[in-house]
């Protein structure tokens, strides 16, 4: 979460990708668990979704607890909006093999929790197996969400005409799914032709289904068609405006260089932030005023977010740091670094990552260095990422040498990240280099901390340089090229 909103305010080039996250973002806050004898505080801490949760549900019953359909609705509830989807298909599936009510609601979420755990096949089944009384809109609204979460613009469609067939146009949350589908699919020109077909219908457009339409508008610069969606917005009685729309209106004008009608937008963005404790809003404020330049009204809704908000969480730090790098303030957001670490619980270097990036990025990458270290002696071990960033700095800057030495620390630490990967780029030219300056020992040691990590043809290639070199024989690594089906000429 804390990355994708990084990349929205630290990059100077936008795009739509980019500004996906002013519609699709969410927040979420750690929750102080307390210590209560329910259900829910057994089912909580088991966050590994290879534990079965169905001994603690039978458990639970054994001991003669009560249990009703509303707790485990609630637990189930809970574990999605936590993304443990399959511990609540677990819950799902044991409510509805105890003989408790299951409601066609119940089946919905049963079906999409079954999407996403085992996939469509098997939801499909699912929904084939069902009572044709059960099969009610909600159901058809499940499946449909099952083939947009697959991108099936032809399924999606056809599943929805068939419900137009049968009387049934559904809720917002169908239409807002083909929405959706056509803007993952890059079909944004047929997004206002689903909101027309949504009123036509008799469907009200909610607050999502008018921002993606906005969107869709200002994803192809078509701003007057943008404005008209908003006005129209603005003008149901039924809605109450969010702060998500106008941040989304003024993020296309800034792309635009409309400063003007920009701050009319983020005014109004303001008006409905600055009367709730929502940190999100105030963050997305501080980086379009950084976009901007505005450095007075980054540093104003900072202070206003530290008022309205108990506490700035890392998404929040690495908000108003990126945005100080933006407008290059690098000074001023190391001071801002230290005030984060010494508030911080846990240290995330995500946080310091992104002032390593300003530096290297600005060349000074020799300064960049010497902030990793300064954390380093603190006691903090730094991710790979981290180690990666000051790589690719210097290899930027030609010096090899020490773009090799810190690609080995990144490697060095990199069985506490398993899913972190090297940029092949950065490896090849370290690879590169290895092959005409670094020793055969040396090269076989750095070769062999890659091979879980990238290709293996440059590996190959840089140690048979180094033999070559050395007036070592090459015979064995041409064998294993040869296993490896790696081409020796190439």
């Amino acid at each position: 979460m804390a990355l994708k909103l990084f990349s929205t305010i630290f990059n100077n080039k936008r795009n739509f990708t980019k500004t996906n996250l002013e519609i699709f973002t969410r927040a979420y806050r750690a929750v102080k668990p307390v210590a209560r004898n329910n259900l829910y505080s057994r089912i909580s801490p088991l966050g590994d979704p290879d534990v079965s949760l169905t001994p603690v549900l039978d458990q639970w019953v054994l001991e003669g607890q009560k249990i009703s359909e509303l707790e485990l609705q609630r637990i189930i509830r809970q574990l999605r909006s936590r993304k443990r989807f399959k511990h609540a298909l677990q819950v799902s599936e044991w409510m509805s093999g105890q003989g408790l009510a299951f409601s066609v609601r119940d089946h919905a979420v049963q079906l999409d929790l079954i999407g996403k755990v085992r996939g469509l096949e098997s939801a499909e089944t699912y929904f084939n197996s069902l009572n044709d009384e059960d099969k009610v809109d909600k159901l058809y609204g499940a499946l449909l969400n099952c083939y947009v979460r697959e991108g099936l613009v032809d399924e999606s469609l056809s599943l929805m005409q068939k419900m137009k067939e049968m009387g049934s146009f559904g809720s917002a949350l169908n239409y807002n799914g083909i929405m959706c589908l056509y803007t993952n699919t890059g079909q944004l020109e047929k997004i206002p032709d689903v909101l027309l077909d949504m009123k036509e219908n008799g469907v009200s457009p909610d607050n999502f289904s008018y921002r993606i339409c906005i969107n869709s508008y200002g994803a192809r610069s078509e701003l007057s068609s943008m404005d008209n969606v908003l006005q129209e917005m603005e003008s149901q009685s039924y809605i109450s405006m969010d702060w998500g729309t106008y941040s989304t209106v003024a993020n296309y004008y800034i792309i635009a260089g409309l400063k003007e009608k920009a701050i009319i937008y983020l005014k109004k963005c303001e008006d409905i932030v600055s009367k709730s404790k929502d940190a999100l809003g105030y963050n997305h404020l501080i980086s379009h005023y950084a976009s901007l330049g505005n450095k007075d009204e980054m540093m104003k809704f900072w202070g206003l977010q530290k008022i309205k908000c108990k506490k700035q969480l890392n998404r929040d730090y690495i908000t108003m740091l990126g945005s100080l790098v933006k407008i290059g303030e690098l000074e001023e957001a190391e001071k801002m670094l230290e005030e984060w670490e010494s508030s911080c619980y846990c240290y995330d270097f995500r946080v310091p990552n992104i002032i390593l990036l300003g530096y290297s990025q600005k060349g000074m990458i020799e300064k960049a260095d010497a902030v990793l270290k300064e954390i380093v002696k603190k006691g903090k071990t730094p991710t790979p990422n981290s180690w990666s960033i000051i790589a690719a700095g210097y290899a930027d800057k030609n010096n090899m040498e020490k773009a090799f030495e810190c690609m080995k620390e990144a490697l060095a630490v990199h069985e506490e990240n398993k899913f972190w990967r090297p940029k092949p780029s950065l490896v090849s030219s370290i690879l590169d280099w290895l092959g005409d300056n670094g020793d055969v020992e040396e090269v076989e040691a750095f070769v062999s901390s890659l091979k879980i990590k990238v290709q293996k043809r440059n590996m190959y290639h840089a140690l048979t340089e180094a033999h070559i070199r050395s007036g070592q024989e090459v015979d064995g690594l041409l064998e294993s090229m040869k296993a490896d089906d790696i081409d020796e000429d190439k």
